[in-house]
């Protein structure tokens, strides 16, 4: 499937389309100097708890305190909470899990009040950005992603994606993963490790446990709220998360931005930089490659389908309410009326699909 990124660069503002086959599949949009990424790791302080909720809000340096429940803790919360405070403290003295000793699992039905307390410090990390007036929702369970790996603290559990199929590859990418990964940091391998060597894995987790001294060293004398490590921008991530053999341009509107996601290919897949390129047309870039068109016909409250029937689609802040209705599709004589719902439920699901991912 040939996939590429449009990336617009207007009034301090990034916006990125990916286009599958020439279709939008997906849109983000973010101010060049956002703060608050998904993926970001801060030193927070407990605000205030919410026993009925089953939930703490959080300090960590946004307008609207940050919102954590019991759920989003992790199983090894208290892992946490202790290599914070013995680092803080000076007691813990490397980066190093080697010689840490983890505490027990956290009980799943617990309550918030057994385990945090107003005005505690937690490390946590945004697992959903602030919208609207809600501030971002948390996650004690650090990961730290890479290219080929997440790197999970305080774990020593090994999991390889999904969407690797093959069970001789998953084994192999296992047995590699156990023998060279870090004592009590657990190693999920992503559908991009697929057919990687050992070598190229392993520089991968020795980067990430750079990342993690870095978050270590500023435990040592941060304050709360205190970001300790910093995700990379949308573009960065979807890069490192998406870029594939089957990615063929990469078209962008400003030059330095263009020059930096070069160097950033050619740190993770140096063969593919030259698919970056420098749009320099007379046209709105998003308008040259119909990103502007197909948002206009797809994020309206009627998406048409083909054989005339369509979706229609309520936005809510909760929720999004999608209605299918055949419209006035033409009988097919050789199908009967099961035959046809089905088979316009079918394509509903396919753009159901679609306008999710484009309206998330």
């Amino acid at each position: 499937m040939e996939s590429e990124l449009i990336i617009n660069t207007k009034n301090n503002q990034v916006s990125i389309a990916l286009l599958e086959e020439k279709r939008l599949v997906e849109l983000n949009s973010e101010p060049k100097d956002k703060s608050f990424n998904v993926g970001d790791v801060y030193l927070g302080r407990v605000r205030k708890l919410m026993p009925g909720l089953n939930a703490a809000f959080v300090d960590i340096g946004h307008d609207k305190d940050a919102f954590l429940h019991y759920l989003d803790l992790g199983p090894q919360l208290q892992s946490l909470v202790k290599y914070t405070r013995n680092v803080s403290t000076g007691k813990q003295t490397e980066s190093s899990l080697n010689n840490f000793k983890l505490e027990p699992d956290i009980n799943k039905n617990g309550k918030i009040n057994q385990v945090l307390k107003p005005k505690q410090w937690v490390v946590v990390q945004i697992a959903k950005e602030p919208i609207s007036t809600k501030g971002p929702r948390l996650s004690s369970e650090l990961s730290i992603a890479g290219r080929f790996v997440v790197l999970v603290p305080f774990s020593d559990t090994v999991s390889v994606s999904q969407k690797i199929k093959g069970a001789e590859e998953r084994n192999r990418l296992k047995r590699l993963a156990i023998s060279i990964k870090p004592k009590n940091f657990g190693v999920i391998l992503r559908t991009v490790a697929t057919g990687k060597k050992v070598a190229e894995i392993d520089r991968d987790i020795q980067d990430l446990v750079k990342k993690w001294d870095a978050l270590f060293t500023q435990i040592k004398t941060a304050k709360p709220p205190h970001r300790l490590l910093g995700e990379l921008d949308r573009t960065s991530t979807i890069l490192r998360d998406m870029l594939n053999p089957n990615f063929n341009n990469i078209h962008i509107n400003d030059e330095t931005l263009a020059d930096d996601i070069k160097g950033f290919i050619r740190n993770i897949s140096p063969e593919q930089e030259k698919i970056v390129k420098l749009y320099r047309g007379k046209k709105p870039i998003f308008e040259a490659y119909s990103v502007d068109k197909q948002i206009k016909s797809l994020f309206g409250k009627t998406v048409n389908m083909p054989g005339g029937s369509y979706l229609v689609i309520e936005h809510t802040e909760a929720m999004h309410v999608v209605d299918v209705n055949s419209g006035g599709r033409k009988s097919n004589q050789n199908l009967s009326q099961e035959e046809q719902a089905l088979k316009v439920n079918m394509n509903a699901a396919r753009e159901i699909a679609r306008q999710l991912r484009l309206r998330d």
